[in-house]
């Protein structure tokens, strides 16, 4: 929850805090976005497809796909075919996460909803493959997006799921969202109805939200084995508690 001093119009009525020089931000360039473990590179079917869809296929079950619009992909070509169209929009602008250990794309990210003039921006169409789920890259990745955004000079950055999602949920919380409620039948996807969960970091909260983020991606937080020493979810939800 974000505290404002009460503000009051000329009829007493409660108004907003004025905005003054408020300037709406640029929208997001396909300029690649370099981190240590990964980087953000604006997809191309060309470049990405073939080694995103192999990463992917190691999800036998189809697991990443079920809270998704689209997928599984049946074969390589409908997969290329998707990011061929993917690739050649501006909203959602997808990228390609390279994982830089590899030097191939392991999933994708986008930005969407995309809103200079209110200073809004939400990330979301994350597809991660078995290769990229769970390790400092993954983290890495949201990072960057974030951090570009809040950069740019956006206001507000938003998350939504399905809210029976419970992974992305818990994902939300761990990268420092704050919940705001359900949003009852939003959506219809896949034939099913979707009651859509939202979060949202907002500018105020990113200069803790940003150290807490580089304190556990520096290489010191991780030992030998590359295990984790502090959880990104503890040093987080310290700073969601004093937003509650």
């Amino acid at each position: 929850m974000s505290h404002h001093p009460k503000v009051l119009n000329h009829l007493g009525q409660p108004i907003g805090p004025a905005l003054p020089g408020w300037k709406a931000p640029p929208v997001p360039s396909r300029e690649t976005m370099q981190g240590r473990c990964c980087r953000l590179e604006p997809l191309d079917a060309q470049r990405h497809a073939d080694a995103l869809y192999d990463a992917c296929a190691l999800d036998a079950e189809g697991r990443m796909w079920t809270y998704l619009f689209y997928g599984p992909f049946p074969d390589r070509e409908r997969y290329r075919d998707w990011a061929r169209k993917a690739s050649l929009g501006s909203d959602p602008l997808f990228y390609a996460i390279v994982d830089l250990a590899t030097g191939k794309a392991a999933g994708v990210a986008s930005y969407l909803r995309i809103d200079p003039g209110n200073g809004c921006i939400e990330v979301g169409h994350l597809s991660y493959s078995p290769l990229l789920q769970r390790t400092p890259a993954a983290t890495e990745a949201m990072y960057l997006m974030m951090r570009r955004a809040f950069e740019l000079g956006y206001r507000r950055y938003e998350w939504k799921c399905d809210a029976l999602n419970a992974p992305s949920r818990a994902a939300a919380r761990r990268l420092g969202f704050t919940f705001e409620g359900i949003f009852r039948q939003a959506v219809i996807y896949k034939g099913r109805s979707r009651d859509t969960a939202w979060f949202s970091v907002i500018d105020q909260e990113w200069l803790a939200l940003k150290g807490a983020f580089e304190r556990w991606l520096d290489p010191a937080n991780f030992d030998e084995r590359g295990n984790q020493i502090v959880r990104l979810s503890d040093l987080t939800a310290s700073l969601i508690r004093q937003r509650d």
